[in-house]
C-alpha cells in the first residue's frame, strides 16, 4: 500500500479538518468546492474547469473502480487537490489500469481522506466556497495560514488562458460514438477556454469536425479559417476578466452560428452586454434540474460552475431559454436575431446524465438553417 501521512485541510476562515494525505504530499492551495456526483472522479479531476480548485466529493467511498486512460477529459489532472471521506484500498473493475492514489501521485496532486466530509460540505453551504490548503506541515499552523491568506481568490482570477491549447490542432477522435447525423460534415472552430474532450467527441458524432484554437485567437484569424460554425468551450475562473476575448466573440456571433457551454455561455452573455456574478457555493454535480422554456421539458444535468449570468443585465435582443429549478438561476440564453445560443450546464455528460445531449444536434440544425438562409 502507498504511504499515507497525517494531514490537515485548513480553510481561510480558520476551520481545520484533520485527516490523512495520499497521492502527492506537497502543499496545495485552491478554492474548496464540492461535487455531488456519485461516479466520475477521473473526469472531474481532469476537467480544466476545476483548475485552481480543491474538490470535495460528497459520495463517501471514492476510487473503487480505479483509473483508465480513456476516461481523461484532458491531458492531465487539472484540480489542485482532492478531498474524500474514504479512499478505496483496492479498485475492482475490468477497465481499471491504475489506483486513484497512484494516479494522483504520478501527476503531483495531493489528496486527503479520513474526516467527515459532510461537515465540510455543510460549512461551505453555510459560509460559501472559500480558499483552503491541504498540507502535511502540522508544526507551524500560523505560517500555513499566512500562505493561505496570500493565495489568490477565485473572484477576479483569469484562468482560461492558463489551460488553453498553446497552438491550433485538428481534433482526433477516439471514436467513442458512432456518427448520428445525416448530411455533410461541417468545419467547426472550437475556442478552447478549458475544453473537455467528450464535447469534441459528441460534436464529431454529429459531423461537426473541430479545429481547436487558443482562447486568445482573434476574430480575423477565425474568419480566415472560414468555419461553418464556432464553439465556445467550458473553462475555469472568473469570466469578467475575459473582456478582450468577449469583444472578439461578439464579432464572431455576428457572422457565424455560435454555441457555448459553461464559461463559453458566460463569455457569450458578456459579449451581448450581460453581466455575471459569483454564486455562494456554485453548482457542481450530476443531478441539477433545468427547465427548457421552449418545450417545458425538464432535464437532469451535469454542472460545474461558480459564476452565473445576471438575467436583469441581458439586453432585449437576448432571451433566457433555460432556468435552474433549484435556485432560479440562468441556465441558457439565445440571441433573437443572430444564430447564437449557449447553456450553463454540461450536455456532454462526462460525468453525468445524457438528458441534454440533444443540444449537439441543435447546433448542427442551427448551421443547417444558417446555410439555407444564405442560399
Amino acid at each position: 500500500m502507498t504511504e499515507k501521512r497525517p494531514a490537515i485541510l485548513m480553510l481561510e476562515d480558520g476551520r481545520v479538518f484533520q485527516g490523512r494525505a495520499f497521492g502527492d504530499f506537497r502543499e496545495t492551495f485552491g478554492e474548496v468546492v464540492f461535487n455531488t456526483s456519485m461516479t466520475g472522479y477521473q473526469e472531474i479531476l481532469t476537467d480544466p474547469s476545476y483548475c485552481g480548485q480543491i474538490v470535495c466529493l460528497t459520495y463517501p467511498l471514492i476510487g473503487n473502480y480505479g483509473i483508465n486512460r480513456l476516461d481523461d477529459e484532458s491531458g492531465r489532472i487539472q484540480a489542485a487537490g482532492l478531498i474524500v471521506k474514504e479512499l478505496a484500498a483496492l479498485p475492482s473493475n475490468h477497465r481499471s489500469q491504475e489506483r486513484l492514489e497512484d494516479y494522483l501521485a504520478r501527476h503531483g496532486v495531493p489528496g486527503i481522506e479520513g474526516f467527515d466530509t459532510r461537515a465540510l460540505v455543510l460549512h461551505i453551504r453555510e459560509q460559501g466556497a472559500m480558499r483552503g490548503v491541504i498540507t502535511t506541515n502540522l508544526s507551524a499552523p500560523e505560517a500555513v495560514m499566512e500562505r493561505l491568506q496570500a493565495s489568490p481568490k477565485m473572484a477576479g482570477r483569469e484562468l482560461a488562458t492558463t489551460v488553453t491549447t498553446a497552438s491550433p490542432y485538428r481534433f482526433e477522435s477516439r471514436r467513442l460514438y458512432p456518427r448520428s447525423a445525416d448530411g455533410p460534415d461541417y468545419k467547426i472552430v472550437a475556442m478552447d477556454f478549458g475544453m473537455k474532450r467528450n464535447i469534441l467527441e459528441l460534436m464529431q458524432a454529429q459531423g461537426l469536425l473541430a479545429t481547436v484554437v487558443p482562447a486568445q485567437t482573434p476574430f480575423e484569424e477565425i474568419k480566415a479559417m472560414a468555419p461553418d460554425g464556432v464553439f465556445l468551450s467550458n473553462g475555469p475562473g472568473d469570466p469578467e476578466p475575459l473582456a478582450a476575448i468577449g469583444a472578439e466573440v461578439a464579432k464572431i456571433a455576428e457572422i457565424f452560428p455560435t454555441f457555448g457551454i459553461c464559461l463559453g455561455h458566460q463569455i457569450l452573455s458578456l459579449a451581448f452586454g450581460g453581466k455575471t456574478y459569483k454564486l455562494k457555493f456554485g453548482h457542481r454535480g450530476a443531478n441539477h434540474p433545468v427547465k427548457d422554456l421552449a418545450t417545458g421539458r425538464i432535464a437532469i444535468t451535469s454542472q460545474n460552475h461558480g459564476f452565473c449570468v445576471d438575467p436583469d443585465s441581458l439586453p432585449s435582443s437576448v432571451e433566457v431559454t433555460h432556468w435552474n429549478l433549484n435556485d432560479g438561476t440562468v441556465e441558457g440564453i439565445r440571441h433573437k436575431e443572430l444564430p447564437a445560443f449557449c447553456v450553463q450546464y454540461h450536455p456532454e455528460a462526462s460525468p453525468g446524465p445524457h438528458d441534454s445531449s440533444d443540444l449537439f444536434p441543435r447546433f448542427r440544425a442551427l448551421i443547417d438553417a444558417h446555410k439555407k438562409n444564405q442560399g
